[in-house]
């Protein structure tokens, strides 16, 4: 009887806790549009950013599309709640970075989530939405 007592606690201990584990690893889906690109040449890259990552490098997740008539639809997975923002790419020459010219301007279409278009370079805040409770669909304009 004492091993049966233990062997149910331990089943219900373990189903609470693949339920928790459920509901933490559960985030929003974030799907980007891209519908004004120049060309279909190269891919378009994509980068999810944070006020820590973004201008630093690679985002906490990063994705490529392939760009057919003019436009290219990615979806990010499985974010929590919170501050983020998103950087687009359309990489002309697949060498997966920003090319510049001799001026330092840059020779490919970039643009980011909430179409800023300051001039200089792109700033988190001007860039940043929040991740909520439901999913989200964002237009980005390059």
């Amino acid at each position: 009887m004492k091993s049966l007592i233990v062997f149910f606690s331990l089943l219900l201990s373990s189903l609470f806790v693949s339920a928790q584990e459920s509901e933490e690893t559960k985030g929003i889906t974030i799907t980007v549009v891209v519908e004004n690109i120049k060309n279909n040449n190269g891919n378009v890259l994509f980068g999810l950013h944070t006020s820590e990552t973004f201008m630093q490098g690679p985002g906490i997740q990063n994705a490529s599309g392939k760009i057919e008539d003019g436009k290219v639809k990615i979806t990010f997975t499985n974010v929590p709640e919170g501050t983020y923002a998103i950087m687009v790419l359309h990489d002309e020459n697949e060498n997966n970075r920003m090319d510049f010219d001799a001026s330092g301007m840059p020779k490919e279409s970039y643009g980011m989530s909430n179409n800023d278009m300051s001039f200089g370079p792109p700033e988190f805040g001007n860039a940043k939405f929040e991740v909520k409770d439901k999913d989200l669909e964002l237009n980005i304009r390059i």
